[in-house]
C-alpha cells in the first residue's frame, strides 16, 4: 500500500490517495488519482454548483442556527439529526425535525421556524462570511469558460444574499432553488430542471442543447452526488461537510478537499 503524499498549496493540503484529486500535481504532470469507474469522455460545457457547503462553507453554521431555534421550540436536535437531512429543503427539514419528536407542526409554525433560522444564519455569516477567496476566483474563472448554474434546496433569497456579499451574483445564468413540488435531493429533479432551463436559454440563443454528460455537478454531500449521478451528469465531491470516503461511497468521480486551488484547466484535464 502506498503512503499518502501531502502537497502543500498555500494553506491547503491535498492528499494523493484513491479518489482524492490534487490539481497542483495535475498541472505539473505528476500522478493524480480518481475513483475506479468508467467516465464517459465528453467535453464539459456547463457546471452546476451546489450552494451550502460548496460556494459557502456554512453547513455547521446552519446546524448551530437550527439547533438554537429548534431547542427554543422544545425539540432536541443533534449533529446526526442535521447531517441525516442534508439535501432537504427547509420545509422538509423542519417537518422532519418535528416528526422525530413525534410532534405535529402547522405550515405557519414551519414558516416561523425557517424565518427565525434564516435571520440567525444571516447574522452569523455577516460577521464572518465563510466563502474562501479561492472559491470566488474559481467561480469567476469558470464563468468565463463554462455556463454556470446554481442548484440548491436553499431558498432563492438566501442564495442571492450570499452571492451579493461574495460578489458572485453575476456569474450564474441558471438558478434552481427550493420551490413547491420540486423533489429535494437525492432525487435528480433539481439537476434535470437546471439542464432544462439551460437548454431553453440556449435554444433561444440559437445554440444546440447540451446533454447531461456535458455537465459537471459539484456537491459536498451524498444526496447531491446521488442526484447528479442519477441525472446522468459528472460529479465532483468537496469534503467541506463529509469525508472523502463518504463521497466516494456514493460514486463521486473525483473528490477534493475544497475548491480554493481549482482552476478551469483542472476541470478540463479531469473531465474532458
Amino acid at each position: 500500500m502506498s503512503v499518502p503524499r501531502a502537497v502543500a498549496t498555500g494553506s491547503t493540503r491535498f492528499w494523493n490517495k484513491p479518489g482524492l484529486y490534487d490539481p497542483v500535481a495535475t498541472a505539473r504532470g505528476t500522478d493524480t488519482t480518481i475513483t475506479q469507474q468508467t467516465i464517459t469522455q465528453q467535453m464539459i460545457h456547463a457546471i452546476f454548483f451546489d450552494f451550502n457547503g460548496v460556494i459557502i462553507d456554512d453547513e455547521r453554521i446552519h446546524l448551530k442556527a437550527y439547533r438554537e431555534v429548534l431547542n427554543g421550540e422544545g425539540l432536541d436536535f443533534s449533529d446526526n439529526d442535521y447531517f441525516a437531512c442534508l439535501g432537504m429543503d427547509d420545509v422538509a427539514f423542519v417537518r422532519a425535525a418535528y416528526a422525530r419528536a413525534e410532534k405535529t407542526v402547522t405550515d405557519e409554525k414551519t414558516r416561523e421556524v425557517i424565518d427565525f433560522e434564516h435571520a440567525l444564519h444571516r447574522q452569523l455569516i455577516n460577521e464572518d462570511l465563510p466563502v474562501h477567496p479561492g472559491v470566488v476566483t474559481f467561480v469567476k474563472a469558470a464563468a468565463r469558460r463554462y455556463e454556470l448554474g446554481l442548484v440548491s434546496m436553499a431558498e432563492r433569497s438566501e442564495i442571492e444574499h450570499v452571492l451579493q456579499l461574495a460578489a458572485l451574483d453575476k456569474c450564474f445564468s441558471v438558478f434552481v432553488s427550493a420551490e413547491p413540488g420540486l423533489k429535494h435531493k437525492p432525487a435528480p429533479d433539481s439537476y434535470q430542471r437546471a439542464l432544462e432551463l439551460l437548454n431553453e436559454a440556449r435554444r433561444a440563443n440559437q445554440k444546440l442543447p447540451l446533454r447531461a454528460t456535458e455537465c459537471l455537478v459539484i456537491e459536498d454531500a451524498p444526496p447531491g452526488i446521488l442526484a447528479g449521478r442519477t441525472a446522468g451528469m459528472h460529479t465532483l465531491g468537496v469534503t467541506n461537510t463529509v469525508s472523502a470516503e463518504t463521497l466516494r461511497a456514493v460514486g463521486a468521480e473525483v473528490v477534493t478537499p475544497n475548491l480554493a486551488d481549482w482552476n478551469t484547466d483542472a476541470v478540463h484535464q479531469l473531465f474532458d
